[in-house]
């Protein structure tokens, strides 16, 4: 024990000195032309043979500290788009110093700025500002590739499919300059063109239920553009996702388009599931599914096309056309269906899922910088929604069929957001509002052997307010918001309405060094989906029952989050720990009716998460490696209206990557993170990866292989219901030792100078049909 507290001294001695406080910068940033304050412009301290030493960016008052600095002779650069970078030459620095206001100049010609040598960020209370270094932006070739080379934490980067997630499947915005953008208009980026991502951690109450938010801030040609493909493609298995894009600025005005389209082809899929069935008078039935390997056959495509126009520095129009399709004409399901209390008595099972739909949608946008810091946005998006489901499932013995299952789903769904935004800067604070509504009309045909037409109408109306302010080393922010829902199904009454309160404190305390510590606490709103509300009966199986519940109210939930985080030179730290409890849940449960399991959902009691996170992260190391390692444990309780369960589940995600002269060598692995709700586990992915790219001015040709170390891919879910629970194992044998060939080429022309920011962006992909499916 002695020894055990000698060493805590010990350590806290080694931080003390860590920490102590050394020769610090600091001063003032202003425009030149009107003495307003000039928030997130880089500053640079560097040698005077232009290495770089340290930097950060202003804050909204546009000051800035640079500490932790060793005497020396220095060269300070303060750089921003659109203006003269402003160079102070440092000699002798020995002792602390204030540099007072520091006036940039506008310039014409928009200059490249300050090349760094080691990726730099700063944190907000809401967000990192990351500032990717030259090296990682040359051996990246999108901005989904530069994603994995910053190794954010939380987010979890696929290079061989361009794909971005969190765990447990929250959403991720992406945005350009602030508008709200589609994955593959990232995979469009060029590295060369980003100035910085906007790393939305802890996202304010304008990005709805986002879970990350990630605004790339990127220069835009006045002349010429770029053409650009990103290929990828298995050379064993059908597999692929291909972009084409293209962008042509003239003056004031900018076009861009951008085409991807995905394809997946496997023969060698099937699952595996075994069912528990206990009826009301105690019998048990267990039946065990032996698949056999059947076909799976989707892809979907993508078209956007955006006309933006910038007449000033002070107004921005943004028009954005897109277009979602997805064909998915084969998911089959076979095997045999065994009674496990009689493995002679079995019959034969066929499960067979086609799905297809559009998704076109008009954005308009409109922002206008005011006098006295203020900005107004105005935003209108329209959405039509369209779905064509079909299933067949048929048991049958010896050429009789048992049980023969037909469903047919048709849904139309149409909707309209408009949302209105007033932002205004304070010194060092900021206050914002806004009002954003939803309306939407759905109408959706199920035929099972019964023809129903359901027409709902649901709206959705959200006004917040929020101030952002600062205390020496304490920023907070203070949000609060209404929400009004409102549902009706046509032919089954008036409908109703509900209002809930959506308050939220964020604290983030600066700390020395490169450190803080975040709390943030909030409560959100709920609402029912679409497809849940309906009353609509669609069979499963012989035994088995999907129904809707038209009763179903929104609810509201209350979380808490904990972040620390500390950087010292290459290492860095990330500790999260989050409780979150949601009384009256929707969520699924199960129950008897006659000689009939009925599946639906229902405002349950409760849902607890108590979860935490610890990411680690070093690099990069003589600027060619750099690894991270995140991992945690996520525990739910899930109180339902019959049920109680609890359920623990460790997670774990490692990635390395090491660039040398015009090599990069990238690896991860990623572990299930599995998310329990209701009565049901859904599993995440185990797979892991390897990719090596060459990179030569415009061209990158890379060869990768997924899952190389395993023979399978498999994902499993689970259902815990006393009356009829499953554990299934869905199985893709083509997905395992998938060799990928990759070719990126990026062709620019043209200059550059400042681009508009827009604020907002909404959108609507919810289709309002209920599924149905094991």
């Amino acid at each position: 024990m002695k020894r055990f507290i000698i060493g805590i001294i010990l350590l806290g001695s080694v931080m003390q000195g860590a920490f102590a406080q050394q020769i610090r910068i600091d001063g003032k940033v202003l425009a030149a032309s009107n003495k307003e304050a000039m928030e997130y412009t880089n500053v640079v301290l560097q040698t005077l043979d232009s290495a770089f030493v340290n930097g950060t960016t202003t804050d909204l008052a546009g000051s800035f500290v640079l500490d932790k600095i060793g005497a020396g002779d220095y060269q300070l650069a303060v750089s921003r788009i659109g203006y003269q970078t402003y160079y102070l030459p440092i000699g002798n620095l020995n002792a602390s110093v204030s540099l007072g206001e520091i006036m940039l100049e506008e310039d014409l010609v928009m200059l490249e700025g300050v090349i760094v040598t080691a990726s730099n960020q700063s944190n907000r209370s809401d967000r990192k500002l990351v500032f990717p270094s030259e090296r990682q932006v040359e051996v990246s070739t999108n901005g989904v590739n530069l994603l994995q080379q910053l190794m954010l934490p939380k987010l979890q980067i696929n290079p061989m499919s361009n794909e971005v997630s969190v765990p447990g499947g929250g959403e991720v915005q992406f945005r350009i300059n602030g508008v709200k953008v589609e994955r593959p208009e990232i995979v469009a980026l060029q590295p060369a063109e980003i100035i910085r991502v906007e790393y939305h951690d802890n996202p304010g109450l304008r990005y709805g239920n986002a879970e990350v938010v990630l605004d790339y801030i990127v220069r835009r040609p006045e002349t010429g553009g770029n053409f650009g493909v990103d290929l990828n493609d298995a050379v064993n298995v059908a597999w692929g996702n291909n972009y084409v894009h293209g962008k042509v600025n003239h003056k004031k005005s900018e076009f861009a388009v951008n085409y991807g389209i995905s394809h997946r082809d496997f023969y060698r899929m099937w699952r595996d599931n075994e069912e528990i069935f206990t009826f009301a008078d105690g019998r048990q039935l267990k039946r065990q599914e032996e698949g056999q390997p059947d076909h799976g056959q989707l892809s979907w495509q993508n078209v956007t096309a955006t006309y933006s126009y910038q007449p000033s520095e002070n107004s921005m129009f943004n028009a954005t056309f897109r277009y979602g399709g997805n064909n998915n004409p084969h998911m089959d399901y076979s095997g045999k269906l065994y009674n496990l209390a009689n493995q002679a008595d079995y019959v034969e099972m066929i499960d067979r899922t086609t799905f297809k739909s559009k998704r076109p949608a008009l954005d308009l946008y409109y922002q206008q910088n005011l006098k006295n810091d203020q900005t107004i946005v105005f935003n209108v998006v329209g959405t039509y929604n369209y779905t064509d489901q079909s299933r067949i499932y048929r048991e049958s013995r010896e050429g009789e069929v048992l049980t023969d299952v037909n469903n047919l789903v048709v849904g139309k769904k149409y909707s309209i957001i408009g949302e209105g935004i007033y932002e205004k800067k304070l010194g060092a604070n900021r206050i914002s509002g806004g009002v954003r509504h939803q309306q939407s009309f759905s109408d959706n045909e199920y035929t099972n052997g019964h023809n129903y037409n359901t027409e709902m109408d649901q709206a959705e109306t959200f006004a917040y307010a929020e101030f952002r302010g600062k205390a020496s080393n304490l920023d907070y922010t203070l949000s609060a918001g209404l929400t009004r829902f409102w549902f009706k199904q046509r032919g089954d009454g008036d409908g109703y309405e509900d209002y809930t309160f959506n308050p939220r404190l964020v604290l983030h305390y600066t700390l020395p060094g490169k450190s803080f510590i975040r709390l943030r606490a909030d409560i959100n709103n709920y609402s029912p989906e679409l497809s849940n509300l309906s009353n609509v009966e669609q069979i499963i199986d012989s035994l088995q029952i999907q129904r809707g519940n038209p009763n179903l109210k929104p609810y509201i939930g209350y979380r808490t989050e904990l972040t620390y985080e500390v950087q010292k030179g290459i290492f860095y730290g990330n500790l999260w720990g989050t409780y979150e409890y949601i009384p009256k849940a929707i969520m699924d449960e199960k129950r008897l009716e006659g000689d009939k399991i009925i599946q639906t959902w229902d405002n349950q009691k409760n849902w607890q998460r108590l979860a935490s996170r610890l990411t680690l992260r070093v690099g990069p190391i003589k600027n060619i490696l750099q690894f991270s390692v995140a991992g945690g444990v996520n525990h739910y309780i899930s109180n339902g209206n019959t049920y109680n369960h609890k359920y623990t589940n460790w997670f774990l995600d490692a990635n390395v990557s090491a660039a040398y002269k015009k090599f990069l060598l990238m690896g991860g692995i990623q572990t299930n993170w599995n998310w329990f709700y209701g009565e049901t586990m859904s599993g995440g992915e185990n797979i892991h990866y390897i990719l090596l790219k060459y990179n030569h001015k415009n061209l990158s040709l890379g060869a990768g292989m997924m899952m190389p170390f395993m023979d399978n891919y498999k994902q499993e879910t689970e259902n815990w219901s006393q009356y009829a629970s499953y554990k299934k194992s869905n199985y893709i044998k083509e997905s395992s030792r998938m060799m990928v060939l990759q070719l990126t080429y990026n062709f620019s022309f043209g200059r550059a100078f400042n681009v508009g920011q827009k604020r907002v962006s909404n959108s609507d992909e919810d289709s309002g049909v209920m599924s149905t499916g094991k």
